[in-house]
Formats: structure tokens, sequence, C-alpha cells
């Protein structure tokens, strides 16, 4: 008997009928002899409906008020479910995060998970019961309830999988799997059989909106067996796994974008040892994410530093610069919202050259201009205009030939 870990996204539970849909989804998998641990996001687009309701009270809700409210979307969803498999005649039960046994750190709204002790679940499911877990949320050390950030149910799954020993942690969406691009810029972005953690986690912190970043990082960290799949549709979807020689052979294998990201420029910081270590010490403290970082000497002895952040902390990052007026040279924060992160990701550039010059002649051929770079082992990433990402996605995709991946696998097959 297998132990598997679903998660269902909020489109996959957005209704009465998507949750009886759902329910039955479940009931088939139980029914193969199964053992079945479900964790569920928030109905449809609850999570953002309740953020706007929130801002409407006050644009900069408290934090931690903010988690009691969003965390009651996944409570919601755990809840209709399980009434949903009652109504079907099966034994399930519902439980928040901390009822679970999840346990985070003190950040709120974007939480880490630190431990997980999941002996009521074990004993619920020695029971014979379906366990139907909220997700996205757990406890924090100051018994508060926190959130994990955008796409923190599929972390809650991963992890859970990791905890129970779970023969396999499938995360089923409104998609058939993982593409070589976003399907709705690119008509004909090609679903792929497998991808490698580093690839996927890559994919995922550079604007790929199927998996959170985390959750892969779990994945890999505990050797989690992980499956993207349909919830709407049953049929093999993308198996996320240990990297192997042959998948070298594809220089890039996917295309990704983020136009939730803003630049911050500062000119004129003193050229000093210690400024840069001053100012990134600040923003850490607030526990704000910095990205991209470019660092260019000017005249006179002083320098302009250039990095990025999400665009949702913008406010935050304003704030926190303004605490350091007067270290900094007193010079004022240039912050610029209309970009967009441009990557693209695969193991390949490992054994391949000349990539970086095919992605930034592609771009300027088609008037693309590039105002910062940054490279890892298997990713280049650049920050354009906004009104150009889907341009230069399309583009870039054309030029490494990702549209062809479906054909070639069509050829294996006759």
């Amino acid at each position: 008997m297998a132990l598997i870990v679903q998660k269902y996204g909020g489109s996959s539970v957005a209704d009465a009928d998507c949750m009886r849909r759902v329910a039955r989804r479940i009931l088939n998998t139980r029914d193969q002899g199964n053992q079945v641990v479900v964790v569920v996001s928030a109905m449809g687009d609850t999570t953002d409906d309740l953020i706007a309701l929130a801002k409407q009270i006050t644009p900069d809700p408290s934090e931690r008020e903010l988690d009691m409210l969003m965390a009651s979307g996944e409570q919601i969803s755990s809840a209709i479910l399980t009434m949903a498999l009652h109504a079907m005649g099966a034994d399930a039960i519902a439980m928040s995060g901390p009822q679970a046994g999840i346990f985070t750190d003190a950040v709120h709204t974007k939480a880490k998970i630190r431990a997980i002790k999941p002996k009521r679940i074990r004993e619920h499911i020695k029971q014979g019961k379906i366990v139907i877990i909220a997700g996205f949320q757990g406890l924090n050390p100051n018994e508060d309830i926190a959130t994990l950030g955008r796409g923190g149910s599929d972390t809650t799954a991963v992890a859970l999988a990791a905890a129970l020993k779970a023969d396999r942690c499938q995360i089923l969406k409104d998609v058939e799997g993982v593409y070589t691009a976003n399907p709705r810029v690119v008509p004909g972005a090609v679903k792929l059989d497998e991808i490698a953690y580093d690839e996927m986690l890559e994919l995922a912190s550079l604007g790929s909106e199927v998996l959170q970043s985390r959750a892969v990082e779990f994945a890999k960290k505990y050797g989690v067996v992980l499956e993207v799949v349909s919830s709407f549709v049953e049929k093999p979807g993308t198996l996320v796994r240990e990297e192997v020689k042959n998948m070298e052979d594809i220089v890039v294998r996917g295309v990704a974008s983020d136009k939730g990201q803003a630049k911050v420029t500062i000119a004129g910081v003193p050229d000093k040892p210690g400024m840069a270590a001053e100012l990134f010490k600040a923003l850490a403290a607030a526990s704000i994410n910095v990205d991209m970082i470019v660092q260019n000497v000017s005249a006179q002895g002083a320098t302009d530093i250039s990095f990025t952040v999400p665009a949702t902390e913008i406010n935050k990052t304003r704030k926190t610069l303004k605490t350091l007026s007067g270290h900094l040279g007193d010079r004022e924060a240039v912050l610029d919202e209309d970009i967009a992160k441009i990557s693209i990701v695969g193991v390949g550039m490992r054994s391949h050259s000349g990539v970086a010059f095919r992605m930034f002649d592609a771009l300027a051929k088609a008037k693309i201009n590039i105002s910062m770079i940054a490279t890892s082992e298997i990713k280049i990433s650049v920050v354009i205009k906004k009104a150009h990402a889907d341009k230069a996605v399309q583009t870039l995709h054309e030029v490494f030939g990702l549209d062809k991946l479906g054909k070639k696998k069509s050829s294996k097959k006759k």
C-alpha cells in the first residue's frame, strides 16, 4: 500500500462542483489501494480577494493580522472538501496547518517551515481516514499563525511528503505539467516529460508559476518523488527528478518571465569598504528578498548600486532605505517598477558554449534593450522593460528551438 500526498490548487477547488470532482479524484486514488493525504489551496481567487478587502481598510495592513486573514481561505477549502468526501461516504478529516503539526519561523506572510510533527496525521491514516490539510500555513514560535508566501501550499505538500516518507507527491494544477514556457504567452510551448530538480528550482524562482521554489528545494533535499499533473484530466504529467546524463543534451529547457519585480538604483554611494554590506544588512533585517545586484564604479570615489526586489516589497524597501539616509551619501533611491526579468534555464549550459551570445544577439535583433544581467551555471537572467516581456519570451523560445522538443518526442514514439 503506497502513501500518496496530493496538492490541489485554487482553480481546482474553485466552487462546489470542482470540490466534488476533486473528491472523486481522491477516492479514485484511494480505491487503487493507496493511503491519501491531501493539501488544498484557497478556492479560486479567495486569497487575492481577502488581500483586496484588507487594503480597503488600510493600504499597509499588519502582517500578523494579514496572515490571520489569508490563512482562512485554505481552512475553508479543507473543510468544504472534507464535507464533499463525507457526502460520498468516505471517512475524512480536515486539519489546519498548526493542527497538522507544521511549525514555521517568525516571519509573517512568507514564513519558512522549520519542523513538521505529523503524529496526528499518522494516527488518522492508521484509522483509515483521508486527511485533508489546509496548505500555506503553520504555527510560528509566538504561537501565531503564519503563511508561507505565494504558492506556499506546494511547499506544505512536499514538506509533508518528506516528513511522512510518502511514496509520491503529486501537485495537481490547471495545467498538464511543466512547459518550456507559459503556454498563454507562447502557444507552441511544449510539456516536458521530466525536468531536473536544479532546472525546476531555477524556473520556479525566476517567475514560472507552476511550483513554489521552496517546494522544489524540499523535494531535492529529501529526495521526494515529485510529479506535476493536471487535476482536470488523468494523464501523465512532468516528473521532477534527479539530474541524469542525457539531460545535458538539451541546452535550454525553459524560458521564464517574472513581471513582479522592481529595480532600485542608488547613485553616488561613497566607494569605501562596508557600504554595500550596510545596505544589504538593512534589507535582510527587513526580510526583503534581493535578487540581482549590479555595482558600477563611477567618478570621484563614488559608486552606483542597482538591485531588484519583489514588486510587492517596494514600500518596505522604500521605508528601509529611508532609515539609511546619511549613510549612503544622502542619495535618493530611484525605484522602477516598469521592468521584467527574463531567464533561460538548462543543465546543458554547463557543457555548451555560446549560449549567452545567442540570447543577447536574439534580444538585440528584436530591439529589446537589457539593463541588468545575472548568470549561474544553468541560467542566464536579464532585466528589460515590462512591455517587451512577452516578445522576449517568444523570441528566446524560438531561437533555442524549444518548440521542436515536442516534435522530437513524437518522432521517438514512432
